[in-house]
């Protein structure tokens, strides 16, 4: 069992962190389109924002978590609509009202969500402290989060304002395709591995695995803004 348990861990990671390069890479012709966008162009912008979540790995990981120990769709799709409405506010609102915030400080946050959900499915929180935070408004909360995390990237191309809205609007469709398309595969292979008996025990294994990797994204954001503070 113990075998099994380590091969499952290491075949998480192993799934994972190949994506930890490309995550929020809006870069190259990319990037060089979204900063040319004079006017409206859906498709493009519906493409960029699916390719954008399927490659955000932190994104994922918290939607993982997220949806680790939910049996029902009806759970499922009511967190998810959670973390959209929340991702969607701050998406929107961040770029079009030009709200700034510190992209590595935000995205350190975006690390602590996903060692925080991990730490949440191990009950750490009752067997720790005797409380349970209350799931829904957290989602909600850290969805607002990583919406300021998809705005900061944005708005470091510098978008032109004809058809800015248009575009954004698109660009957060493409967001929510991707993140279907990527729970639909999340949940299948959820609902396999809850039919071994091992599930139990490798349950345990892939949130400690979600809290060091959470620790390890927020530590690298962290790194990166005093290193930065350091260069000004």
């Amino acid at each position: 069992m113990q075998g099994r348990q380590g091969l499952f861990c290491l075949g998480l990671i192993g799934i994972l962190l190949p994506s930890f390069a490309f995550a929020h890479a809006i870069g190259g012709k990319d990037a060089a389109f979204v900063a040319a966008s004079h006017g409206a162009f859906f498709l493009p912008f519906v493409y960029l924002g699916a390719k954008h979540m399927i490659t955000g790995y932190d994104h994922l990981l918290f939607l993982f978590g997220v949806i680790f120990f939910l049996h029902r769709l009806k759970e499922v799709a009511l967190y998810v609509t959670l973390f959209s409405i929340g991702l969607s506010i701050t998406l929107l609102s961040g770029v079009v009202a030009d709200l700034r915030v510190n992209s590595y400080l935000v995205d350190a946050i975006i690390g602590v969500s996903v060692a925080w959900k991990g730490f949440d499915n191990l009950s750490g929180f009752q067997n720790l402290f005797g409380v349970q935070p209350n799931n829904r408004l957290m989602v909600l909360c850290f969805g607002l989060v990583h919406g300021f995390g998809l705005a900061t990237k944005l708005q470091a191309l510098r978008m032109p304002s004809e058809g800015l809205f248009a575009n954004l609007a698109s660009f957060n469709l493409g967001v929510e395709l991707g993140q279907l398309l990527m729970l639909s595969f999340l949940v299948v292979i959820l609902t396999l591995l809850r039919g071994h008996r091992v599930f139990g025990v490798m349950s345990s294994s892939t949130n400690v695995v979600l809290i060091f990797l959470g620790f390890l994204l927020a530590g690298y954001q962290l790194a990166g803004y005093f290193y930065a503070g350091q260069m000004l």
